[in-house]
């Protein structure tokens, strides 16, 4: 009998994604309770704002809802059932992430927290090497040849 356990049919990323958003967003608040540091004229702040953040909660509900349609599982934890290519998948491969990403710049925007817009970079890092690479390994293997095909018609991001 062997040790190793049986491999789970889901992408294995580092963490959950929400959770690595709210990891980022918290070191973003606690940076700048520590060093606050202004950055934008607030006439420009919450209109600039307000349009990430619409754009990114539109964006994630949009491929949120292509999921439900597809009967395909959202949560990283879970296998997918179906490769979803229609709404805003055609567009690009990671329409949540891309919209975490928007609503981690546009918060940071609307507050006035610098912090969170430098810490987008390491966000958008830690997505693309510690959840998106696995998960497209995943659906490679899980998905073949429709998957490559998919992924090579459509961007990573945008």
């Amino acid at each position: 009998m062997s040790d190793v356990p049986p491999r789970r049919d889901a992408p294995n990323v580092v963490a959950p994604p929400p959770l690595i958003l709210l990891a980022f967003l918290s070191a973003g608040f606690a940076l700048d309770w520590l060093r606050p540091a202004a950055f934008l004229p607030s006439a420009v702040q919450y209109a600039l704002g307000a349009a990430l953040i619409a754009l990114a909660v539109a964006l994630a509900a949009a491929a949120m809802t292509c999921f439900l349609r597809a009967g395909t599982n959202i949560p990283t934890y879970r296998p997918a059932t179906a490769l979803v290519v229609v709404g805003p998948y055609r567009f690009t491969r990671n329409p949540i992430y891309a919209g975490m990403l928007l609503f981690v710049l546009g918060l940071g925007v609307v507050i006035d927290n610098i912090w969170l817009m430098a810490l987008a970079v390491p966000f958008a890092l830690m997505l693309r090497y510690g959840v998106i690479a696995r998960e497209e390994r995943y659906l490679d293997a899980k998905f073949g040849e429709a998957y490559r095909a998919y992924r090579a018609k459509v961007r990573r991001w945008i």
